[in-house]
């Protein structure tokens, strides 16, 4: 009787997965939990560089520009939303990297203290 289960084959230096199929199965995050991290990131990243925008770059627009307050945010707010949408992004495509990363991490950490040890170079 035949094994029903393909030899999962991984590389004795760092445990990563020889095969397509292995590497598709157990190693990545699920589409859903990808885009919530992406969602999440984008948001998080989003609103932490919008008040991190807007407390650093107001006081400079408000001494160098003289005038009512909608004038300071006609000329502030604009590069507050680029820097924000920037960041935002960046926050949105590295927490899923990220969590791709520690799950990686995770099944190379398993899998690798089941393999049997390397035979020795002379």
């Amino acid at each position: 009787m035949e094994d029903s289960k393909p030899s999962l084959s991984r590389c004795p230096h760092c445990a990563g997965p020889l095969s397509k199929e292995m590497e598709t199965t157990r190693w990545t995050i699920a589409p859903l939990i990808r885009d919530s991290f992406s969602m999440i990131g984008s948001a998080v990243g989003g609103t932490a560089s919008a008040f991190y925008g807007f407390n650093h770059a107001m006081p400079v627009v408000r001494r160098w520009i003289k005038g009512p307050m909608w004038v300071h945010f006609l000329v502030g707010g604009p590069p507050v939303i680029v820097f924000s949408s920037a960041c935002a992004g960046l926050a949105g495509g590295a927490l899923p990297a990220l969590s791709q990363l520690v799950s990686s991490s995770y099944h190379a950490a398993v899998s690798s203290s089941s393999l049997p040890p390397a035979a020795s170079q002379k």
